[in-house]
């Protein structure tokens, strides 16, 4: 499981650059709430190719070992979420539980749930089903 928890490592720079994107480009024109929606998209389709990339280079070998894998991702990108947001940035919890609020059109549950399930459709549609 090593490998996985350090194949999770570049997910951090490519969210930082799907942030920087948005923030240098629709972003401008669009709704902090529609531009929040698209990136999370965008975001969403990175990790996707990712995922199969990761799931060509290191298969996952069965579907619960998939699932394992984007779980230990979801959790990883949530702690690191909250990690650095509270201890480094400084943010209080209300602005770092802004992005979880469904109701108000807020979509990261969702991604959190695609990057769960991620590995696990790459295992079972896009390859990576070799042991590893």
């Amino acid at each position: 499981m090593t490998k996985y928890l350090l194949a999770w490592l570049p997910m951090v720079p490519l969210g930082i650059l799907n942030g920087v994107a948005r923030e240098l480009s629709y972003g401008r024109h669009l709704s902090a709430l529609h531009a929040h929606q698209l990136s999370t998209l965008v975001g969403a389709l990175l990790t996707g190719l990712y995922s199969w990339l990761v799931g060509r280079l290191l298969p996952f070998g069965s579907p619960a070992r998939a699932l394992g894998v984007g779980a230990t991702w979801a959790a990883l990108t949530v702690f690191f979420e909250f990690g650095f947001g509270r201890l480094v940035m400084g943010h209080p919890w209300s602005r770092l539980l802004h992005d979880y609020d469904l109701g108000a059109g807020r979509v990261w549950p969702l991604f959190l749930l695609w990057l769960c399930a991620a590995p696990m459709l790459v295992q079972r549609f896009g390859g990576g089903s070799g042991q590893a």
